[in-house]
């Protein structure tokens, strides 16, 4: 997704900047014209603002660019008002990271949807006839076997085109994880997050990529 030059706030009252649609839109018609067709929009949230993701879906589908797109999608406030609009704007294929199919951890990961939004999303974009890629992050904190064992029953039952699955969760600086980390003895007092560090629930050791490994080999659309 393009950097922005103005300013809306999200549903959590948080500031988001972002380029005026009509503006992004002159910048992808500028391109079309020199042959590109496929764009990927790469914030996590193409649909929060909601208003600003209908303002850029009717400004494309005004302009008739026959554009490919692809958008990361959060799986909640989806109707299919909005994915008519995407549909029309040259939408083929989202990505909805959904993170994992039990409830408890949703919760515990501050997510503001729960399974029966991820499922709703997925069924109106696979009517509009739009591929979806699938996200679960595994290892969180709560996490157990019985919770991963759901969150790929969960993954199987939406018949997405695609899973990626990743294996432990990157810790940041000042977040409820990295307080959790520290806790926990997996980060020491002014360690260097901006270097990579995973954090995986205890009891999950190596059964979890053995669990992960295991489901990915009799399913080729496991990523």
């Amino acid at each position: 997704m393009l950097c922005s030059f103005c300013s809306t706030k999200d549903i959590q009252g948080t500031l988001i900047r972002r380029r005026a649609a009509a503006a992004t839109v002159d910048w992808m018609e500028a391109l079309a014209a020199r042959g590109l067709r496929r764009f990927v929009f790469v914030d996590n949230t193409f649909n929060i603002p909601r208003s600003y993701a209908e303002e850029l879906c009717r400004e494309i589908a005004r302009r008739r660019l026959d554009l490919n797109l692809w958008c990361i999608v959060y799986p909640k406030w989806v109707d299919g008002a909005l994915v008519e609009l995407m549909a029309r704007a040259g939408c083929r294929e989202v990505s909805l990271g959904f993170e994992s199919g039990s409830d408890a951890i949703l919760a515990n990961l501050n997510k503001r949807f729960r399974k029966a939004d991820v499922r709703t999303t997925a069924r109106l974009f696979a009517e509009a006839g739009i591929a979806r890629t699938g996200f679960l992050m595994m290892g969180s904190p709560g996490e157990s076997r019985d919770t991963v064992e759901a969150s790929l029953e969960f993954a199987e039952s939406l018949r997405l085109e695609s899973v990626k699955i990743t294996v432990g969760v990157r810790i940041y600086p000042n977040t409820r994880l990295a307080a959790t980390a520290l806790a926990e003895g997996v980060i020491a007092p002014g360690d260097d997050l901006l270097r990579p560090r995973f954090y995986l629930a205890p009891g999950l050791g190596d059964w979890l990529a053995e669990r992960v490994a295991a489901y990915k080999r009799t399913r080729p659309w496991v990523l």
